[in-house]
């Protein structure tokens, strides 16, 4: 068996000296072969782990994941594939989240604006449009982008799912901040008594839910002026 491996070796090494001689292009030596192919030396380097620990490999890994839900959806999301776009461990993510429900939640909480009051404005009207505006605002940014291709592929199952973040992070804020500004405007007398109701106030993610879920449209700038002025202002008018 060591006679054959020998062997195997010496002749091994006698063509490599042949085909040394054999033209130019053989006689370069590996390291010149490497540096020919420098595409593939730079994916190489590029796909190597890179050492990050805490809030960096976490910001790395929420990055990705929105990378992934942007570019393919949550049906193509992989833990495999955001730990590759990361740069890091597929056990990095297994310690952290059991499923990618729990890492695509965690990412679009991580990144997603936080509600803000709407700062009284004079009228119901202007406050509305400043609300609906942010909205439009977060819904155009990269996180909402991310959220959109979430909301657009939940089936009845996937939903469940989601319906406890999108009720805390967004839902239940939204109908806040909007009853706040229904009581405001009535107290001044630009809205009706009587229209600060939780059916008015889910007129708008209702609308919102309704293009991005059921239609798969994006909302643009007009959105916001139109769902105030055509839809809530006639809706809570004295």
């Amino acid at each position: 068996m060591d006679q054959l491996v020998r062997r195997l070796a010496a002749d091994r090494s006698a063509g490599l000296s042949t085909g040394l001689s054999s033209g130019p292009a053989a006689q370069k030596p590996p390291e010149a072969a490497r540096a020919a192919c420098p595409v593939q030396v730079v994916a190489e380097v590029l796909g190597r782990p890179v050492r990050r620990r805490g809030k960096e490999l976490e910001a790395a890994i929420f990055e990705a994941t929105l990378d992934q839900l942007t570019s393919g959806g949550f049906a193509r999301l992989t833990m495999e594939g955001v730990a590759g776009a990361a740069r890091t461990g597929k056990a990095a993510l297994y310690r952290r989240w059991a499923s990618k429900v729990e890492l695509v939640i965690d990412a679009l909480d991580s990144t997603l604006p936080r509600p803000a009051d709407t700062p009284s404005l004079g009228s119901a009207r202007a406050e509305l449009h400043h609300l609906v505006e942010s909205f439009v605002s977060v819904a155009r940014s990269r996180a909402g982008g991310a959220l959109s291709a979430v909301m657009a592929e939940l089936d009845h199952d996937q939903a469940e799912l989601f319906k406890d973040f999108i009720t805390r992070r967004m839902l239940a804020p939204t109908k806040d901040v909007i009853l706040e500004i229904l009581r405001r405007g009535a107290e001044r007398g630009d809205v009706r008594p009587g229209a600060a109701t939780p059916v008015v106030a889910d007129v708008v993610p209702a609308m919102l839910l309704y293009r991005i879920k059921v239609c798969g449209r994006q909302v643009g700038p007009e959105f916001a002026g139109q769902l105030v002025d055509e839809v809530l202002v006639p809706l809570i008018r004295p």
